[in-house]
């Protein structure tokens, strides 16, 4: 059976499952529609938040980063885990006692105020969408290496199936088929690992393999990585090149980033008791470490593979590089995804694949007659090409395009909910029509699910980034805008909504314009050609991935004081700050 028959197969058993389940699970009123029923039980719920946490940018591109980065990706998996400790001791226990829906519901009933609810489901609304520009992204990659389909015709399939189980099933069909989606991506994440680990080191555990010797030679497997990056002019790959503030504001605002996700924060309505939630975020928390303790392992070893793949000799010898007409497979299947790119510059045939900003390069650049780097990796396509290129068994290469469909759809799903509790709950029910029937805001829910559906298709097929870097500002807006006022909103009982609204909109806008002004993801969409990072000019040297840390510490500031210069909150709401903070 060819590869492309058995992923069809593969995949197709996955959707049949998602759906099935879907349609076992269908919410029948309001409460199973936004929160499961609040009866998931605290394991599960922790599978279904791993799920819904572990999106397109952990299964596919995070690997990506750290195979590329080195030492710099560990920013990823510190904010990307760490968050999770703060949900634990700071949010959820809280959030879960005040026993709401949404988001925007605890900050309206918190501060008293319809304006700061409205404020609060803008702020969903952008983190959402940004982040759900990720996920479609990365279901389009998916479809169009692995089935062979258009991206266009692969985001409709996506779309069609996460519009079924979605808008079917609320939050209890989402959270039952995350369960499934989570061991569909983590089986598909860590078998490949094995393979490939015990394939370099003899080592068949992943984490281990990390730190053993490459078979048939003497050095470890992280010192061979730092020999071949280092002798095509690259950094060390043990070594970081970022600023230390700049690391520091970046981990800080994915861990904050984290805490304030609106589509992690639901989850922990769903469960039955207070307890439950902070349980539910210890489990998340250890299922969501298996794959995060096997992607430094997946990008190193993913990084040496393309490596010795393409430099297939001693640098500067006329025959180091890997003629193009005998280019592997793997490299003509993702040349056709446009993912992967060679141009012959010096037309001699060969793929250069040196690091051409390096000084060291210049020279023989300007001898050989090319200007620039002749092979172009898309980050992306690591974790996907990794088994392609390592020489797998097919059922292993179809395994992993289930399992980067699944993380991109459970994301993708949970990220939609929101948008649809934000508009038919907090902005229909709560401001608009507040006696409007259970029933219609039923279907008002599903309505807006379709339209976000379509929208996050658009957002999928004209991407402003690639996959991490999209979510990292999704975090970065989310740690700017709905954290504080969350957290104030437990802890301080002079903060009223004055400070929050005016706390919300600084941070929101601050980040934003910053991200906008250094990324220029609207007007690379245009084709601007002034759309450049321009390192020299961050503020304090934080890149736009960290930017969020300042736009908390914005909000904060923005929001104590306007709070002390304003009207302490009715004893009503200080009352309610106490009842939430009280253990039982």
């Amino acid at each position: 059976m060819d590869l492309t028959t058995l992923t069809y197969i593969v995949v197709g058993a996955s959707f049949a499952l998602y759906i099935g389940i879907a349609i076992w699970s269908r919410a029948a009123d309001t409460s199973d529609f936004y929160v499961a029923g609040k009866h998931v039980h605290p394991v599960a719920n922790g599978m279904a938040t791993a799920a819904d946490w572990m999106s397109a940018a952990s299964f596919i591109s995070m690997a990506g980063l750290i195979a590329y980065l080195g030492y710099d990706g560990s920013v990823y998996l510190m904010g990307w885990t760490g968050g999770y400790v703060l949900l634990a001791l700071l949010l959820a226990p809280y959030l879960r006692k005040f026993g709401k829906f949404t988001v925007p519901e605890f900050i309206g009933e918190r501060y008293d105020s319809r304006a700061a609810r409205i404020v609060a489901v803008i702020c969903l609304i952008v983190i959402s969408f940004t982040y759900v520009a990720g996920q479609m992204r990365g279901v389009g990659i998916v479809f169009s290496r692995f089935l062979e389909v258009p991206i266009g015709v692969g985001l409709v399939v996506g779309m069609g199936v996460v519009f079924t189980y979605a808008v079917l099933g609320g939050m209890r069909g989402i959270t039952y088929t995350q369960i499934a989606q989570y061991c569909v991506l983590i089986f598909a994440y860590t078998v490949p690992a094995v393979f490939i680990a015990l394939q370099i080191t003899g080592m068949p555990i992943p984490q281990i393999a990390f730190g053993s010797t490459v078979q048939g030679d003497s050095v470890s497997l992280l010192e061979k990585l730092d020999q071949v990056v280092t002798a095509l002019g690259f950094p060390e790959y043990t070594s970081g090149t970022k600023g230390f503030f700049d690391v520091f504001c970046i981990t800080v605002a994915l861990m904050v980033g984290t805490a304030g996700l609106p589509h992690v924060i639901v989850r922990f309505f769903t469960v039955p008791r207070v307890r439950d939630a902070r349980y539910s975020a210890g489990w998340a928390l250890l299922f969501i470490g298996i794959l995060y303790l096997t992607a430094p392992a997946v990008g190193s070893m993913a990084r040496l593979n393309l490596m010795e793949t393409i430099q297939t000799g001693p640098v500067g010898a006329p025959d180091s590089n890997l003629l193009y007409d005998e280019r592997p497979d793997w490299f003509r299947t993702w040349e056709g995804t446009g993912l992967l790119a060679f141009e012959d510059l010096n037309g001699d045939g060969r793929i250069q694949y040196y690091n051409d900003q390096n000084p060291e390069f210049a020279a023989e650049a300007e001898v050989l007659g090319w200007n620039g780097n002749e092979l172009q990796v898309d980050r992306d396509i690591i974790v996907l090409a990794n088994p392609e290129i390592a020489s797998l068994p097919d059922w292993v290469i179809a395994l992993v395009a289930a399992g980067g469909i699944a993380a991109a759809l459970s994301t993708a799903a949970g990220l939609l909910l929101v948008i649809s509790a934000a508009v038919s709950h907090d902005l229909l029910k709560g401001v608009f029509l507040p006696n409007i029937s259970e029933r219609r805001e039923l279907l008002a829910g599903r309505i807006s699910a379709a339209v976000a559906i379509f929208i996050a298709g658009l957002l999928g097929y004209f991407p402003p980034a690639f996959v991490a870097q999209v979510v990292a500002f999704a975090f970065g807006l989310a740690a700017a805008s709905l954290f504080p006022p969350i957290l104030l909103g437990i802890f301080s009982k002079r903060m009223n909504k004055q400070g929050a609204i005016a706390g919300m909109l600084t941070g929101l806008l601050f980040t934003y314009a910053y991200i906008e002004f250094f990324k220029g993801l609207f007007l690379r969409w245009a084709g601007s050609p002034f759309a450049e990072d321009v390192a020299e000019n961050w503020l304090f040297g934080v890149s736009p991935e960290g930017i969020g840390a300042l736009g908390m510490v914005l909000n904060f500031a923005v929001a104590l004081t306007v709070s002390r210069m304003t009207a302490a909150p009715p004893e009503r709401v200080q009352a309610l700050v106490e009842y939430i903070r009280a253990p039982r």
